[in-house]
């Protein structure tokens, strides 16, 4: 825990003028970004007597170990760069607002030569029509059905729609009318996205025009004796009108407006967002947050529009944004403004309603606020509380100082001692932080040696840790020597590889205008050092568990000495008995209703899990893999009209060079590489069939599915 009086910068060094900071802790590691229209007061106000700061800035100041600025000349520049960098950096103290889904939305893909509707969900593609979002999927799939008796637009994947073109016959969909069937030539491709573009233009709103034409059409049918076109266009006009009842009129007016609502307390806050679009509320969402500062609900509005439409532009940010309340300053309220109407690219206006229709919804969503903070409450009582005492419970029985916070388990997973790897899951506050885990694969040596193998992990990754402390400064001498850096292997969830990550700093922050670009105490320097994003093994746990007994965690505790780690504390957790094995010392017997022990099995288990997931994965590459494969200059098709020919790789392996020449498309030249890449490779094992011991032929086809 830092003083905060150690960091504070001398007086006269903070400039009186808008800008934004940033608090790092003792790893370079930023803590918190925040802006203020002066930084002078906002500044210094951080660096009162604790006893008077919010319970969370109180925290957050004494885990920080320096702060830095930077000064820009609007309100505006500010809020764009305060939003950029919570983006950039996570903030570990930043109001973020969070639920625990993603939210569905209904989207249209007008930039496929067919557009299809279909469900949506994550982040926002280009040349896509968003509606929503909706609370729940089904409500989605539901309206859809409704609207595809009158707009039978495509709903089908690509797989389904080239199986569909490549046959000459439709799906179901395309039988019962539900489909205009593009995919057969039914429309062309200019019919199709016509009725993709009017499906779009009802979704948003433009619902009157529509129905009263097809009204119009009904009675020009019937006046016609056409009885049986007649009573398809009631139908349909019932089924767009059910559709239209599912989001009823709530503004008259027929407005484009997103109504914010906030209900908070002390320590939490909930926001509540409804999107009305055409007088109707076309989606609904909702987020909780921890209150880390004394924050207005203003404030919480502010931060909730960032995150709302910092990713937004055009006309996914309404004309109309209704909130609850607005900063006092009017600067601050305009540079609000004037940031959403850049975003949408025409004014957009934001204000609290005063009075009628809009007002009254605003009472709506707000109760839906009330509503979400008391129900996460209730849950989270419970779940905070268990973690609490179960990281206590870990702390008293290791006789660690203090809770660990940051927990990192190891696992090593191989089957028969081929392909073998190892994970590492990482726990933060007792909850999975998924983002930070990590996978390796084992390089030293060949084989199965469970021990061997977690020794090679650990030094792994600490001389990982010691690279980074290295290169931001933070060396010792008697440290000096003992990192090896170009370690290759370690992947993170998506599997990147963990060179490329760690040396992926920006080097350096463009000043913004004002006091010459000066960051702050650290001065121009301060742009140069470590940019604060989180980096794959730049910050040491308070625990490491492995996945074994007593030899893994010697394993573990002497990779750690040879690097010089001795403020690390080591257990191992063994699946038989459920015992906490320490080094050196006896195992540690947890009560079976133990918290702490509830904990340390989630953590060994999440880590065996991610372990065996990327076994398996690496031991379906190695099978799906063919001697083709590397032979040059023969590509799927080839290969594929080689397997084709002579039935299987072994026949093609017994086959001479002539022979292989007789397949359309292959020269001279290709035929001798494949002749020399089959010779070079031994035949596999014969496959058995294990029910009845017959040996099976090697067919060579499953390699190249």
């Amino acid at each position: 825990m830092a003083d905060p009086s150690s960091y504070r910068p001398k007086p006269g060094q903070i400039p009186d003028s808008p800008g934004v900071y940033r608090f790092r802790d003792d790893h370079r590691r930023v803590i918190y970004v925040g802006k203020a229209k002066s930084l002078r007061p906002r500044l210094s106000s951080y660096f009162q007597d604790l006893a008077n700061l919010h319970p969370r800035t109180r925290t957050m100041v004494t885990t920080a170990a320096s702060v830095e600025w930077t000064v820009v000349s609007t309100e505006v520049e500010a809020l764009q760069l305060e939003y950029s960098w919570i983006k950039e950096y996570d903030p570990r103290f930043n109001v973020k607002y969070r639920d625990d889904k993603s939210y569905p939305y209904l989207a249209v893909t007008l930039n496929e030569e067919f557009p299809r509707v279909q469900v949506m969900r994550g982040a926002k593609k280009k040349g896509v029509r968003y509606f929503g979002p909706y609370g729940h999927a089904w409500a989605i799939r539901e309206t859809v059905d409704l609207m595809l008796r009158v707009f039978p637009v495509r709903t089908c994947s690509a797989g389904v729609f080239k199986n569909a073109e490549r046959t000459g016959r439709p799906c179901l969909l395309g039988y019962i009318g539900k489909c205009s069937a593009p995919c057969v030539g039914r429309v062309t491709p200019d019919e199709h996205r016509e009725l993709a573009e009017e499906f779009c233009d009802f979704m948003a709103g433009r619902t009157g025009a529509y129905i009263r034409r097809l009204e119009r059409r009904m009675t020009d049918a019937a006046e016609e004796m056409e009885y049986e076109r007649a009573g398809r266009l009631r139908d349909d006009i019932g089924a767009l009108r059910r559709a239209m009842e599912k989001s009823a009129v709530v503004l008259a007016d027929a407005t484009d407006a997103d109504l914010i609502a906030v209900a908070e307390d002390e320590l939490e806050a909930a926001v509540q967002i409804f999107h009305v679009r055409g007088g109707r509320v076309r989606g609904q969402r909702g987020w909780v947050t921890d209150k880390v500062e004394e924050v207005d609900t203003a404030g919480l509005v502010e931060d909730a529009l960032q995150q709302l439409y910092g990713e937004e532009s055009g006309d996914s940010v309404p004309k109309e944004v209704l909130v609850p309340a607005l900063p006092e300053d009017q600067v601050a309220t305009d540079a609000l403004s004037q940031w959403l109407s850049e975003r949408r690219g025409s004014q957009v206006s934001l204000r609290v309603p005063q009075r009628g229709d809009k007002k009254d919804l605003m009472a709506t969503v707000g109760r839906n606020a009330r509503q979400s903070l008391v129900l996460h409450k209730t849950k989270r009582a419970s779940d905070l509380t268990t973690r609490s005492r179960a990281l206590e419970e870990i702390a008293q029985a290791l006789g660690l100082d203090s809770v660990p916070l940051r927990i990192e388990c190891f696992d090593i997973s191989h089957l028969q001692g081929d392909d073998v790897v190892a994970s590492m899951v990482v726990f933060e506050d007792g909850l999975a932080r998924k983002s930070e885990y990590r996978r390796f694969q084992i390089k030293g040596f060949e084989g199965q040696d469970d021990v061997r193998s977690m020794h090679e992990v650990i030094g792994r990754r600490f001389k990982r840790y010691l690279a980074e402390k290295e290169r931001t400064g933070e060396w010792t001498e008697e440290n000096e020597g003992s990192t090896a850096l170009g370690e290759n292997g370690e992947n993170g969830e998506n599997g990147e590889n963990a060179d490329d990550a760690a040396d992926d700093t920006t080097g350096q922050i463009p000043a913004a205008p004002g006091e010459n670009g000066h960051a702050g105490p650290f001065g121009p320097s301060s742009l140069k050092e470590d940019d604060g994003r989180p980096k794959r093994f730049a910050y040491p746990p308070q625990l490491v568990v492995v996945d074994g007994g007593r030899p893994q965690v010697a394993a573990a505790k002497r990779a750690m000495d040879e690097l010089g780690i001795d403020d690390v504390a080591v257990c191992g957790l063994a699946k038989r008995l459920e015992e906490v094995w320490l080094p050196d010392d006896d195992p540690v017997v947890l009560p079976r209703s133990s918290e702490g022990l509830y904990l340390l099995q989630r953590v060994r288990d999440e880590a065996h899990r991610f372990a065996i997931t990327y076994q398996r994965a690496k031991r379906a590459k190695r099978i799906r893999t063919s001697p083709l494969d590397d032979v040059p200059g023969l590509g799927e098709t080839r290969k594929q009209a080689l397997i084709k020919h002579f039935g299987s790789v072994k026949k093609l392996r017994q086959a001479t060079i002539e022979q292989i020449c007789e397949v359309p498309g292959l020269g001279r030249k290709t035929a001798e590489s494949v002749a020399v890449a089959l010779a070079g490779t031994a035949p596999a094992a014969p496959a058995v069939n294990t029910a009845t011991g017959e040996i099976m032929e090697d067919d060579g086809g499953s390699t190249h599915d």
